[in-house]
């Protein structure tokens, strides 16, 4: 059995999916909706904020176009590869996919959610909560973590978990003035400390955000029961309705992605082979995806690589 999971948006060059967007036929379907549906060239934007060189950022067209590909890929896979998945997931981001690929979500709706969506998350991190910021970070076993948090306690630095990603690797919210030394300590500990995030994501100190998005971006949105289940990327649970989705995708403001447990959760639906569908340099590569599965990767140079035909005598 197989499932089709939607890894979390990350830094990325808009060249390694151009070519995709703008050649390649399921490709260009999913950008000609968008372009109608938002009102702009979503190729142009993306060129555009490229150039500008604030594509690392994450603005509109770039997560527009996240989710655009992530989509077309996996519509391409399902085809390229005769699937029939029990179930999909997708991390943090990747629940956006992954609620349209289920059937929960309109494609329409999905791109206007999308982009209003990134419009309120920045707006927010524009006046509130400035100074926190998510450090990734890997090599730190679970006890480790569990020392270096209680130090940061007894210090007084405010600290969530933001993500665990793996059994050593996680995502750590801290104050920005805390990160220096959280970094030190860190390497002490024989970790390897990552990239720092802007916006931060994933706090219980953000509710205010998710009744923000609940009331002002999802109200309207008519969400319906999923064709196949979603897997929770914050407890490994099966979301089978449309108001359940809806709730997980709002969830992605205040509770912490588990991934190992999402991990666990399609091992126990039987699930052996996972395709892993838009850019990713994390989500399908850590141990908790790779030790319980045939990990397929699907990214745009996968669909664009000519296919192997077979010839009848």
């Amino acid at each position: 059995m197989s499932a089709i999971v939607f890894p979390g948006i990350g830094p990325t060059r808009f060249a390694d999916s151009a070519q995709f967007m703008v050649s390649h036929p399921v490709a260009r379907r999913f950008v000609a909706e968008a372009d109608e549906v938002l009102g702009y060239s979503l190729v142009a934007r993306c060129r555009e904020a490229e150039n500008a060189g604030d594509a690392s950022e994450y603005p509109e067209p770039i997560r527009v176009a996240f989710l655009v590909n992530c989509l077309a890929l996996a519509e391409w896979a399902v085809t390229e590869y005769e699937l029939e998945p029990v179930a999909v997931t997708g991390a943090s981001f990747g629940g956006t996919p992954a609620a349209v690929r289920a059937g929960a979500l309109p494609f329409a709706d999905a791109l206007t959610m999308t982009a209003e969506w990134g419009r309120r998350v920045d707006e927010y991190f524009a006046r509130s909560h400035r100074d926190i910021v998510t450090q990734s970070f890997a090599r730190v076993d679970p006890d480790r973590l569990a020392e270096i948090r209680a130090e940061l306690d007894e210090r007084g630095e405010w600290n969530e978990i933001a993500g665990h990603v793996d059994r050593e690797f996680h995502l750590l919210s801290v104050r920005e003035d805390s990160v220096d030394r959280l970094q030190k300590r860190l390497r002490t500990a024989g970790g390897l400390p990552l990239y720092v995030m802007r916006p931060p994501m994933h706090s219980a100190l953000f509710g205010d955000l998710r009744e923000e998005l609940a009331t002002e971006v999802t109200a309207g949105i008519p969400f319906t029961d999923p064709v196949v289940p979603v897997v929770s990327d914050h407890d490994g649970s099966l979301v089978e309705t449309g108001d359940g989705v809806r709730e997980l995708l709002l969830d992605a403001a205040t509770k912490a992605v588990q991934w190992p447990t999402v991990a666990k959760a399609l091992q126990g639906m039987g699930v052996e082979r996972v395709h892993v569908t838009g850019q990713d340099a994390l989500w399908g590569r850590v141990e908790a995806m790779t030790e319980a599965f045939k990990v397929v990767p699907v990214k745009p140079e996968t669909a664009m690589r000519p296919r192997r035909r077979s010839t009848i005598a």
